[in-house]
């Protein structure tokens, strides 16, 4: 049985461990570009030991980030700052990928240390947001503009045009952001995506832009670089998107070339009561993997090496993807590691704390 220290192949690339940092907005760009903050915050968890460094949602269209200051790749003029992050990801041993994302109707927001509220044009925020129908996230977010069937194309050029500048980067792993009630999710949720044609109504019809992307994105990835897709794999609401669309979902994703599900949830409706608590997600993992037959990774509230080893020994998923806890502490592989009784992860300049 697989272990948090073995290493895991998929396609060509081999991640040293079963660790990866998840995607964690970090609301430091200015006009999408990379900077010195990103390049310290992603390397320093590779020292740390990940085998995985996610970056955060990079926006495939400026009107796309969740705030204006939000990580983009929706220009050639992004990829040479985010290719210096890659390149020393990979120098000090782990695996670079990155999370192309939308937000849609959940855009033009404000970093939440200023309130996460909507921000106007001057303020740096635009309008109009989009989204599969016109309904606004909650009372404090605009009404976005349904996008036509014309636009949604222009969206799937834009998630394939951002995942050849990904590769051009360096990155090697490129995950499609389909949760926490950014666009792509809009259209899976019937609660978001309201639409009366062949983007709308039917599960088949709600999942055809998440799969239409995923199928063009796989086509311009080079042979054996790693598809993901994170999902909410439940709305945790009535009438809402649920675990159970969540394994057909998988299961056709899983045709199209995607490698693994990322498997989160919420994210559709804000005040949503969720039962929390530690590796609370990790059932929708299990599920996914046992039902649906295709890898998965688990995240949320996975803070202790022996729970992360738990849920990969027992086979619950492939990989575990850890976020407040690895800012907390960069080193949690390292000490992990030593903690699990596994060969060491940590680079040698810093062996000599370990002893």
């Amino acid at each position: 049985m697989a272990h948090l220290f073995e290493p895991l192949t998929i396609g060509a690339v081999t991640f040293r461990n079963r660790i990866a940092v998840a995607p964690m907005c970090q609301y430091s760009s200015t006009d999408g570009y990379a900077n010195d903050w990103h390049l310290v915050h992603l390397a320093s968890r590779a020292v740390g030991g990940a085998g995985l460094v996610l970056t955060e949602a990079a926006a495939v269209e400026a009107r796309g980030r969740i705030s204006p200051q939000d990580l983009g790749i929706w220009s050639d003029g992004h990829i040479e700052a985010i290719a210096k992050c890659v390149a020393l990801i990979h120098n000090l041993g782990a695996i670079a990928g990155i999370q192309l994302a939308h937000a849609g109707r959940k855009a033009s927001t404000a970093a939440p240390w200023e309130g996460g509220k909507a921000v106007n044009e001057s303020a740096g925020g635009w309008y109009p947001v989009v989204s599969s129908s016109a309904i606004a996230f909650s009372e404090n977010h605009p009404i976005p503009e349904a996008l036509n069937v014309e636009e949604i194309q222009q969206i799937i050029s834009a998630f394939v045009q951002a995942a050849k500048r990904s590769v051009e980067a360096g990155f090697k792993v490129i995950e499609i952001h389909a949760a926490h009630g950014y666009l792509l999710h809009q259209f899976l949720s019937p609660i978001s995506n309201q639409r009366e044609d062949e983007y709308g109504g039917s599960f088949e019809n709600r999942t055809r832009l998440l799969r239409e992307v995923a199928q063009r994105v796989r086509e311009v990835l080079p042979e054996g670089y790693p598809l993901w897709v994170r999902i909410s794999a439940t709305d945790w609401a009535e009438n809402g998107w649920d675990i159970e669309q969540s394994i057909a979902l998988s299961d056709k994703l899983k045709s199209l070339g995607v490698d693994l599900i990322d498997c989160s949830s919420g994210g559709t409706l804000p005040h949503v009561e969720v039962p929390s608590g530690p590796g609370y997600q990790t059932v929708f993992a299990s599920r996914i993997r046992n039902e649906a037959n295709i890898l998965t990774g688990a995240v949320g509230l996975i803070t202790s090496p022996e729970q992360a080893d738990h849920i990969i020994r027992t086979g619950q998923a492939d990989i575990v993807l850890l976020a407040r806890e690895l800012l907390r502490n960069p080193y949690w592989p390292s000490v992990a590691a030593k903690k699990l009784g596994q060969n060491k992860v940590w680079p040698v300049q810093y062996e000599r704390a370990w002893l």
